[in-house]
């Protein structure tokens, strides 16, 4: 740091925004998990992790709000190829499974082949929770970049074991309960279903932007007093109201349990900041107010333990994608090491 000009072109030394940071002198620990094996629609967010390391390195280290953000102790892990290449054969399995299930071949009749999806998916999540419980055992706070929303799991657990019980801020298009979304236990749309079911330490999970989800989603979130849910029509209609924003964030914020872990797919922003995610909904938060959101939560007294930004897929026409992710990325790792009083 002592010879880092933030001021400077940025440098591609491995590390997102050129950090000169390494992890072993890191408080915190990008970890990318380039992944897309259940994805349902869109594909091409395994892709995310190496998009948004190339767009950062545009990024200007000055924040407003805090502005010795440039001081920030971040480093990124190599992405696996062996995991990579374990995902992408994975994706192949998958999709013939969603193509059976298109023409309307019974679901009981591909568990053999949703099996070898649903095995993989567990490798993936071993390796993530084995990567997070090494770094958090040595006290760094991890962060997992993907690649599709199920990947956070090992990170949950993981902190479930160091943390004990934490809350959830969910931002996102889909609510991501779905029991075995396509037949696959892990599935993108399964994550929150998992954490619930499988997590106990999971106090709280709290939906932010929610505009596209299933009756039994519905059921679920409305039944289950671990869930709160603020969908995007009940913001937009309570702002419609006359209801600041400021105020709504602060019923979010005061919602959730002291120790906060923050899971962002990127499709909880308008599809305007994200026309190339796999699942993009019409609706959503603007940048300005996720932003906004994640600074109150820093600055509220509660501690961000660790996030997940996940389903940034770049686009093969421009970097518009990877350049909102790689903005979103900057912002969630400066406010958690923010509120975990690192910066």
């Amino acid at each position: 740091m002592e010879f880092f000009d933030p001021d400077s072109v940025g440098i591609a030394n491995g590390n997102y925004f050129g950090l000169p940071v390494t992890p072993d002198e890191a408080s915190l620990i990008f970890l990318p998990v380039p992944w897309d094996a259940t994805v349902s629609y869109g594909k091409g967010t395994a892709d995310g992790p190496e998009a948004m390391l190339e767009a950062s390195l545009q990024i200007d280290l000055f924040d407003e709000r805090i502005p010795r953000a440039w001081e920030m102790s971040a480093a990124a892990l190599p992405c696996d190829a062996a995991l990579r290449k374990d995902g992408e054969q994975a994706r192949k399995a998958a999709e013939k499974v969603i193509g059976e299930l298109a023409a309307g071949v019974p679901q009981d009749r591909l568990e053999a082949l949703a099996a070898k999806v649903n095995e993989a998916s567990e490798r993936m999540n071993s390796h993530v929770y084995g990567t997070s419980s090494e770094y958090l055992s040595r006290g760094k706070t991890v962060a997992v970049i993907g690649g599709d929303h199920s990947v956070p799991l090992g990170l949950f657990r993981a902190e479930a074991e160091a943390f004990g019980g934490f809350g959830i801020l969910h931002i996102d298009a889909h609510a991501d309960l779905r029991k075995a979304y396509e037949g696959f236990r892990y599935s993108h749309a399964s994550i929150m279903y998992n954490a619930l079911e499988g997590i106990p330490e999971v106090s709280r999970i709290v939906q932010v932007g929610i505009r596209d989800y299933c009756r039994s989603e519905h059921e679920l979130a409305v039944s289950s007093d671990r869930v709160g849910m603020f969908s995007d029509r009940a913001i937009k209609e309570a702002m419609f109201d006359g209801r600041t924003w400021r105020k709504i964030c602060g019923q979010i914020i005061e919602s959730l349990p002291e120790n906060v872990h923050i899971s962002f797919d990127i499709d909880g922003l308008s599809p305007e900041y994200c026309p190339s995610t796999g699942t993009p909904v019409p609706g959503g938060l603007s940048f300005s107010q996720a932003d906004y959101l994640l600074f109150l939560l820093a600055v509220s007294g509660k501690r961000i333990i660790g996030f997940d930004l996940c389903e940034v897929a770049p686009s093969g026409r421009d970097e518009w994608d990877a350049n909102v992710g790689a903005r979103m990325l900057f912002k969630l790792a400066l406010y958690t090491l923010f509120s975990g009083k690192r910066l």
